[in-house]
């Protein structure tokens, strides 16, 4: 076993490397794999303290012993356990000889299990996070008296180390289940919601349509408002089932290949109208050789509606929008360009996060929910691309993607 001052120094590097660690079980594999030149053990177990400090749950373990008796999900009752004094005195507890020990505690049954599995002496840390028992480290080995030279400084040192560690790990983890419930609840909140607006939506289409019955145009009016509120919403209500997939791991993409050239023209052709109506000149500039690309043309035309309708939205009439394609090395290179009004780099950095807005106000009042861009950024990122943008307050701004020419 190395020296005292050995021991510290060893143990700084090796913390470093716990601490990296996100999960709980990350941590403790690290700790499994790292402790060797400090303590030596065969076996490392680890439990935790529940119901109000009444129970002792094991959580994990890692051993070299052919078979494992005492494994994850065995629990056993604090009370009248020789572990009331660990969880007290907050002292590590050592036993050099388990055998012996059995024979004196013939009804420990964790020890027993431990034995069976061949360990002859063991190490018990006390956890303590916050200034409270949390829970136990056993470390074992399979030869009597591993222990009996040990520093118990040290192993204070070690599992105080190894709880700040496993708390984090554990903070974390709850933060991950937390955001994924939140998820779950979004989409499925997005979802019920989006069947009845539907149907509402499907019926204002066919009183404003006519189809039962001629209405006056003072009753059409109310059911145009209707419609549009309808398909707001329902626009709203798919960017958070979107979202709600991205943040998941589980958004939908049908990858195919895309001649490129016709997809840009033909998304060109059926925007120019909206750019007309507000007096935008919508100009294509590709090349004749873009080749094609492996994507997926749904999510890619919400990136591209998205990066247009902008354009569109912060653009004054008699101004010009540009879509353009250029093919660079190993990826071709798609831009949206404008006249608008152009942003700080305060804004700048507000664009591709959720719900994200800047102090730059559209030309006609039109709404955002701040959602468009983060999604564009995800699909592309989802495509093996990266999005950017180039802005400058009362010269416009210049939002470009890339997609490769090869996907992996």
């Amino acid at each position: 076993m190395p020296t005292h001052a050995g021991e510290l120094e060893a143990l700084l590097r090796i913390t470093e490397k716990i601490n990296s660690g996100k999960v709980i079980e990350e941590v403790l594999n690290y700790t499994y794999e790292s402790l060797h030149e400090i303590i030596p053990y065969d076996r490392i177990g680890f439990a935790l303290l529940e119901d109000n400090n009444t129970v002792l749950k094991a959580h994990w373990m890692r051993s070299s012993a052919p078979s494992a008796h005492l494994t994850k999900g065995y629990f056993a009752p604090m009370s009248g356990s020789s572990l009331e004094a660990v969880f007290r005195t907050g002292v590590p507890r050592i036993l050099n000889d388990l055998e012996a020990y059995l024979k004196e505690h013939p009804h420990s049954d964790a020890t027993r299990r431990v034995v069976d599995e061949g360990m002859q002496s063991s190490l018990t840390c006390p956890l303590i996070a916050e200034g409270k028992p949390v829970g136990f480290l056993f470390f074992s080995r399979m030869k009597k008296g591993e222990y009996r030279e040990a520093h118990v400084e040290i192993f204070k040192i070690i599992a105080g180390q190894i709880a700040v560690a496993l708390e984090k790990s554990r903070l974390y983890e709850a933060l991950i289940r937390v955001n994924d419930l939140k998820n779950k609840f979004l989409g499925m909140a997005a979802h019920d919601l989006r069947n009845p607006i539907a149907v509402i939506k499907g019926y204002a289409d066919l009183l404003t349509d006519g189809v039962m019955g001629d209405l006056a145009d003072a009753q059409k009016r109310p059911l145009v408002t209707i419609v549009e509120h309808c398909n707001k919403m329902l626009r709203l209500l798919n960017d958070l089932l979107d979202i709600s997939a991205i943040e998941s791991g589980q958004l939908a993409m049908e990858i195919r290949e895309v001649v490129l050239k016709d997809y840009l023209t033909k998304l060109h052709r059926d925007t120019v109208l909206v750019a007309k109506a507000k007096s935008i000149e919508f100009v294509l500039e590709i090349a004749e050789d873009l080749p094609v690309v492996s994507m997926d043309p749904h999510r890619m035309e919400q990136v591209l509606h998205n990066l247009i309708s902008n354009a569109l939205k912060f653009s004054d009439p008699k101004t010009r929008v540009v879509l353009r394609a250029d093919i660079l090395t190993n990826e071709v290179a798609i831009s949206v360009t404008d006249e608008g009004k152009g942003m700080l780099p305060k804004d700048i950095a507000k664009l591709f996060q959720y719900f994200g807005k800047t102090d730059v106000l559209p030309t006609a009042g039109e709404k955002s929910t701040g959602l468009g861009l983060a999604i564009a950024k995800r699909i592309v990122e989802a495509h093996g691309g990266k999005i950017r943008v180039e802005s400058q307050p009362g010269k416009g701004s210049t939002f470009t993607f890339t997609l490769p020419l090869k996907r992996s």
